[in-house]
């Protein structure tokens, strides 16, 4: 693809070609060197204009957070404490700097710290046991969320959808707004409820298909991963991603 700086490029060549070099360089603020680097990249190319396209500039070697072994370790134990699991970078902090200056170690700042916590494959996160009043361990059922991808960019109507539930209270009682909105055209929707289970998600998007006025064919749906878009609601829509 030819880019708008590459075209500018092929007309002071063109213009240098008719005018001369002291023309050129008189009107168009490009020096000399620059003009010859310009004419010898076209050559080379065998006259093929994209290769005046800019290239990118990414050093080959990036800069890596290198930080010991000793403070990734003494973020690790904090996460991992039973007591306060997965504390976050701010509150881990003051406990990563006592221990770094005990150990004569140079401290991370919290932010950093968020960067590190955000490098390990597994987040430095656990998952505390939930134990019965019987003193038992309850087994988790934990499922997989899909998350959006970043490069998912919607291109047609119904292409990519989104859902989510606002709670109001009116006159003092709770009602659950459910709104639904189509990504790519914009069109909104939005239902009142009593109710806040999967039945009511299942129903709301009923009436979707009914009231959407475009051409659809629903492929992604976009939601919070409340607990009213499960059950009744993901056997209805099919796949669905949790906002990131």
């Amino acid at each position: 693809m030819l880019t708008e700086k590459a075209k500018y490029k092929a007309k002071v060549l063109v213009f240098w070609e008719k005018h001369g070099l002291e023309a050129t360089v008189d009107a168009f603020p490009v020096s000399r060197p620059t003009l010859f680097l310009w004419k010898k990249k076209l050559k080379e190319s065998g006259g093929k204009l994209e290769s005046l396209n800019d290239k990118k500039r990414i050093p080959k070697t990036r800069r890596k957070r290198e930080w010991s072994f000793e403070v990734r370790q003494k973020i690790k134990q904090i996460r991992y404490d039973p007591l306060h699991p997965n504390l976050g970078p701010e509150k881990a902090y003051p406990l990563l700097a006592a221990f770094c200056e005990e150990n004569n170690l140079k401290c991370p700042k919290a932010r950093t710290v968020a960067r590190i916590i955000s490098d390990d494959p597994e987040k430095m996160r656990i998952f505390p046991q939930k134990i019965s009043h019987f003193g038992k361990i309850k087994k988790a059922n934990r499922q997989k969320v899909l998350r959006k991808p970043k490069s998912l960019k919607p291109e047609y109507s119904g292409h990519l959808i989104a859902l989510d539930t606002i709670e109001k209270f009116i006159n003092g009682t709770r009602r659950y707004v459910i709104t639904f909105e189509d990504i790519y055209t914009r069109f909104n929707f939005a239902w009142a409820t009593k109710s806040h289970a999967s039945k009511a998600a299942e129903e709301f998007f009923e009436l979707c298909l009914k009231v959407f006025p475009y051409s659809f064919n629903f492929l992604y749906a976009l939601t919070d991963n409340g607990s009213e878009f499960k059950k009744h609601y993901e056997s209805k829509i099919g796949l669905h991603y949790t906002a990131t």
